[in-house]
């Protein structure tokens, strides 16, 4: 489990907050320290966060309400208590505490809205998110056969052994032993119970005559001094007790969970909108090549219709292409393309004067047009492709002014 952060905020806005980390047994890991929020809020890193507001702010009561109200005991409570209030209770903040047993009797605490709303505030702008918000007297240890009171500057507080604990000025500390002396009604107990007494050395030695005259009213009064404060007093019952969190309704924390999704929500939306961006872009892409395939496929046809003339177009022109060219090439064998340009090379040392004027293959067959001195060259080209292994066939001729033209087929044997 993780350690707590226990932060107790100051009655008045000039005194400084004060501050305590505790382990989950409620032991502190050092001295209260003291100072303005913003030097808190490190602190709470990895730590629950929970917050003391003076009990001279908070009323705490326990009315009656019936057992059958249930889970509408938030909206039957400030009713139950209108009539205790001075202030509209639409102003005020009402937290619901836990029943003891089948007592009909129901923990309340009742504050003003408009206070909640300030102290939230100031620790939300210090960079603290508080899961739990507790009266301070509420932290006041309780014990079932002695009355404990808390004194401190100006306010005592007093937990009888039964009831909530009431908040009273300094100066009303009669009254306030008076409440700590007495009895239960309910149970039909008189006085004559112990008092325990928690304050500090300055507050003792200023009001302990005015104690110890009231001392033959109890079975005994111990007196605990505090040299720190209180704060290190409350930690302690933070494991064990269950006081009224005031973080109820609409002051209600938001859950782990949410608050963890709040602070990824900026980082996921970015990183959605990145993969969006990357997927859109290898859309755009891969659209722009296949845009650039078709109109290579397209110039592959208009290449393949002007080198092939007269040829049916094929599914497949780039396949055609391929198949065309390496027939032309054939390796370097008989037949191919190649080799028949260099036969008829080698064939025209034998017509000195031979040249060519036009030349074609298709299907392995070169039709050549020649122009030479005489049809006797001519016919020599032809008996010297022969004579290597050619099929050769002077098709046609005749005589022009620069001598003779005739035309000459050959192919691989």
């Amino acid at each position: 489990m993780a350690d707590w952060l226990l932060i107790r905020l100051p009655r008045t806005a000039e005194q400084p907050a004060t501050w305590l980390t505790v382990d989950p047994r409620g032991n502190p890991s050092g001295p209260p320290q003291s100072g303005p929020l913003s030097l808190a809020a490190p602190r709470a890193v990895g730590r629950h966060v929970c917050v003391l507001v003076p009990g001279t702010d908070v009323l705490l009561t326990e009315p009656e309400v019936p057992m059958k109200a249930g889970t509408k005991l938030q909206q039957v409570v400030p009713f139950a208590l209108e009539e205790q209030l001075a202030d509209d209770i639409d102003d005020l903040h009402f937290a619901i505490g836990k029943r003891a047993g089948d007592s009909s009797r129901t923990p309340v605490a009742v504050i003003r809205r408009s206070l909640m709303d300030e102290w939230l505030v100031s620790l939300r702008s210090n960079g603290l998110e508080p899961e739990s918000m507790y009266t301070e007297s509420d932290l006041l240890p309780q014990n079932p056969g002695q009355s404990v009171a808390l004194m401190e500057e100006d306010v005592v507080v007093v937990r009888p052994p039964t009831g909530a604990p009431v908040t009273l000025p300094v100066e009303a500390l009669s009254e306030a032993l008076e409440i700590a002396q007495q009895g239960d009604p309910e149970q039909g107990a008189t006085g004559g119970r112990g008092l325990i007494l928690y304050t500090g050395a300055a507050e003792w030695h200023q009001h302990s005559a005015k104690i110890e005259a009231l001392r033959e009213r109890f079975d005994g009064i111990k007196i605990q001094l505090l040299s720190a404060g209180p704060l290190a007093l409350f930690a302690q019952q933070l494991p064990t007790v269950a006081p009224i969190n005031l973080l109820q309704g609409s002051y209600a924390p938001t859950k782990a969970s949410t608050v963890g999704w709040q602070a990824w929500k900026v980082a996921v939306i970015l990183l959605a909108c990145l993969v969006g961006l990357h997927v859109a872009g290898k859309a755009a892409e891969l659209t722009a090549l296949k845009n650039s395939e078709k109109k290579l496929d397209a110039s592959i046809g208009d290449t393949f219709r002007m080198a092939m003339p007269g040829e049916p177009k094929p599914l497949d022109p780039r396949r055609q292409m391929e198949m065309r060219l390496s027939a032309a090439q054939n390796g370097g064998g008989q037949g191919g393309f190649l080799p028949a340009l260099q036969a008829v090379i080698d064939a025209r040392t034998v017509a000195p004067g031979t040249t060519l004027k036009a030349l074609s293959f298709r299907q392995g067959t070169v039709d050549m047009k020649l122009n030479a001195k005489d049809a006797t060259s001519l016919d020599h080209m032809s008996q010297s492709l022969k004579t290597h292994g050619w099929q050769a066939e002077l098709t046609s001729g005749n005589n022009t002014e620069t001598g003779y033209e005739g035309r000459i087929q050959i192919r691989g044997k």
